[in-house]
């Protein structure tokens, strides 16, 4: 049998094809049982006395008990060395593609097209997006364990019938790139938004992680644009919205988000008078001017939005005339009172 070559053949094909060790294991425990028992049978037929059949019993049982140790432990070391090759290719292949998804390419090059079609990227009816996740607490993703768990945890959560999936942890986030079948033929109606579909699995992954979600992707020279959307919702994500998607974030937001720090120092002066006042309110202004926008700047549907009496709101409304000198009834007034009090919870700007 020599060095055992036919096991470590064996373990190795088990590895690829993705066969569990503890299985290949147990069948190794079922042949010793059986090896052990015909080898004792045949000794038992051939030997010249007991005293012989003992000895040789004793012989063939320790033969055999040191055979399955052996042929175990090679199995297990091919096995493993074949897993963590196949995990190497694995990986390499995962990054290339996601480095040409990711960071674009030029359509005339063969070699970049011949590789995405091989990956099965270049199907027209396809629809993609991203998203990338990372932990509340961001210091975790030094922690290569948590970091693998989070990025098998979006991988799991995703049902493989809704996307196929490309994940990996680029400049220290999850990065997953999804892919669906936008439509099954020309003849057919376009599927749900795909960015809508995957938000709805991914708001699972718990309390601790924020992620964010570009809009759909009708085409691979789109994902490095849904890339760069997905790393802003992410950003603008928070504890009290977890999982944001780039296209439902309003454009005011967006605005506001990328304005950053130079619209702070920009705000008008009575921006901190209004803060003053909204506190100690505990933040009914604001309330009030969100909820009078949304009616419409229609009074009495805003009371009703508030559950509130309708003269609560004209004194809120003269209050806030008070204090800034803008009257919300006006169109203009109430853009730039919604915008300040938006600006105070926006998130850092993009890099």
């Amino acid at each position: 049998m020599g060095d055992f070559r036919f096991v470590r053949e064996h373990a190795r094909l088990r590895a690829e094809h993705r066969f569990p060790l503890e299985a290949v294991l147990h069948a190794y425990r079922c042949v010793h049982k059986v090896f052990s028992r015909r080898l004792r049978e045949a000794v038992l037929s051939s030997a010249s006395s007991a005293e012989a059949a003992r000895e040789m019993v004793s012989a063939v049982a320790d033969f055999a008990i040191e055979y399955s140790d052996a042929t175990s432990t090679i199995a297990s070391a091919a096995y493993v060395d074949q897993t963590r090759l196949l995990a190497d290719v694995a990986g390499d292949e995962r990054a290339q593609l996601l480095n040409i998804l990711l960071g674009g390419y030029d359509e005339s090059d063969a070699r970049v097209a011949a590789i995405l079609r091989r990956a099965g990227y270049l199907d027209g009816r396809q629809s993609f997006c991203v998203a990338l996740a990372q932990p509340v607490d961001a210091t975790e993703m030094d922690n290569p364990a948590r970091v693998r768990r989070l990025a098998d945890t979006l991988d799991q959560l995703v049902p493989a019938e809704l996307a196929r999936r490309l994940i990996d942890v680029r400049e220290n986030r999850v990065t997953c790139v999804f892919s669906g079948v936008r439509r099954s033929s020309g003849w057919t109606r376009p599927n749900a938004s795909l960015a809508t579909r995957i938000a709805s699995e991914l708001a699972m992954a718990g309390n601790a992680v924020l992620i964010g979600i570009s809009a759909d992707a009708l085409s691979t020279s789109r994902i490095p644009t849904a890339h760069r959307q997905a790393l802003l919702a992410m950003r603008m994500a928070s504890l009290t919205e977890r999982v944001a998607q780039f296209a439902a974030t309003s454009l005011r937001r967006l605005m506001i988000h990328l304005a950053g720090d130079d619209l702070q120092r920009l705000l008008p002066a009575w921006s901190n008078d209004f803060h003053r006042a909204d506190d100690k309110l505990g933040g009914a202004l604001a309330a009030t001017l969100r909820a009078y926008a949304d009616a419409d700047m229609n009074l009495l549907k805003a009371a009703a939005r508030l559950g509130v009496h309708p003269n609560t709101i004209y004194a809120r409304l003269n209050r806030v005339l008070e204090v800034t000198g803008l009257n919300a009834r006006s169109y203009n007034a109430l853009t730039d009172l919604i915008t300040v009090a938006d600006a105070r919870v926006a998130g850092a700007p993009i890099d």
